[in-house]
């Protein structure tokens, strides 16, 4: 008689010390249960403000599954003040540090680093040079995309200067209804944007760490990830952009205690 195979199951892989050591300092953040770690950058940083505008409405959803939240970004309380204000994103789920030590200690993506200062730098990676996936974004951001949802309501008024008060409605006529129209997130973006260069040295005290992008861990009760990502340039904060926070789906409705 032939010798049945055993099955095997890939074991899930633990969660990098230095973060572990990060969500100790809070005690909502204990193991045993599930933990959203989001990594962030620069609180001013694209990425930073569209993934908390992202995040903040499922909130609920998150709570209800069982799952704590917990951001890291680099700024001063100032800037997280201002931040959270903006976003809606809850101030007491925000940890701000003056540099990019967790970053590195997770081997988080430093951008391009040519001699050329974080603000050549920058620009370098908005161009797409060193940030794998940012073109693409901001083209999807000016054409649209049927497989992301709408983001502006009809009844909405988008204040993103120098652009006049627009009314969501507008985007309907222009594009239809339920999915996100062209024009639409370059809107938000413009938004975030005017934000934050009119509030600059409060969301950036230091542009030491302009370059600096982050990641998304999603930990297990027992330490291990469930999910993980590393942001390979700006505006990359997701494997599937369209539905930046896909990856939770499966975890929302599955048990609540560390599974």
């Amino acid at each position: 008689m032939a010798e049945q195979a055993t099955p095997t199951t890939t074991a899930r892989p633990p969660a990098p010390a230095a973060l572990l050591e990060a969500l100790a300092a809070s005690p909502a953040m204990a193991a045993g249960q599930r933990r959203l770690a989001l990594v962030w950058g620069q609180l001013g940083d694209f990425d930073s403000l569209e993934y908390a505008q992202a995040l903040v409405p499922r909130l609920a959803d998150l709570e209800a599954a069982g799952i704590a939240v917990q951001a890291f970004a680099i700024g001063n309380e100032a800037g997280r003040d201002r931040f959270c204000a903006f976003t809606g994103f809850p101030a007491e789920r925000l940890q701000v540090r003056a540099d990019a030590r967790l970053h590195r200690a997770l081997d988080l993506y430093p951008g391009l680093q040519l001699p050329i200062g974080p603000w050549g730098n920058l620009l370098l990676m908005c161009a797409g040079i060193g940030s794998a996936g940012t073109l693409q974004e901001v083209l999807r951001g000016y054409t649209g995309d049927r497989r992301a949802p709408q983001r502006i309501a009809d009844d909405a008024v988008i204040e993103a200067p120098p652009l006049p008060p627009i009314r969501g409605a507008l985007f309907a006529r222009a594009g239809g209804r339920g999915f996100q129209r062209p024009f639409e997130l370059a809107t938000i973006r413009l938004r975030n944007m005017g934000e934050v260069l009119g509030q600059w040295s409060t969301y950036v005290p230091c542009a030491d760490h302009l370059t600096q992008r982050g990641g998304t861990f999603l930990l297990a009760g027992d330490d291990t990830l469930l999910h993980q990502h590393r942001d390979p340039g700006i505006l990359a904060f997701s494997e599937t952009m369209a539905q930046p926070l896909s990856f939770l789906e499966p975890h929302l409705a599955g048990c609540a205690s560390g599974c």
